[in-house]
């Protein structure tokens, strides 16, 4: 039986670890907008969801995934209750009939138009607690992004 680490060592992680703190805020965060979109019907990643979804033209589920930093099944698995609700419709993909693209409904369009206004709210409300207004976190958490996920040429 190997000696566990020293609890000074557990004590530096959970002050210094950017997983553990981007963990912890990303949940903090979800749970805020989760309760304001509640009386829509709709959780934060569902409003993430119908945002990647407001194109000009459906995009595919892989598309929409890149955007998200979500695998397909994933995408797959959270845009099911958006269709039940009627906000979203899922079609085989015309120009790949092995793929799907996924578009809003008019019901969608109206939910994340009732929507929006109730996260610009919150953010704003995020944002005048932040140092730089939101900025700052959001050019290191990009980074962070990029550096996990580089984009593939």
């Amino acid at each position: 039986m190997s000696n566990p680490a020293p609890y000074a060592t557990t004590l530096h992680i959970k002050d210094h670890c950017l997983c553990l703190q981007a963990q912890r805020a990303a949940r903090a965060l979800s749970r805020r907008f989760d309760e304001a979109f509640r009386p829509l019907g709709i959780t934060s990643g569902q409003f993430s969801l119908l945002n990647g979804l407001n194109r000009a033209e459906p995009p595919t589920i892989g598309a929409v995934a890149s955007l998200l930093v979500m695998d397909r099944s994933t995408v797959t698995a959270n845009l099911k209750p958006l269709e039940r609700m009627g906000a979203v419709t899922v079609t085989v993909d015309d120009k790949d009939r092995r793929g799907r693209r996924a578009a809003l409904t008019d019901a969608g369009r109206a939910l994340l138009a009732a929507a929006t206004p109730v996260w610009t709210a919150e953010h704003g409300a995020i944002e005048a607690r932040l140092a730089g207004g939101g900025d700052t976190l959001r050019s290191g958490l990009g980074a962070v992004t990029q550096t996990a996920f580089p984009a593939r040429s």
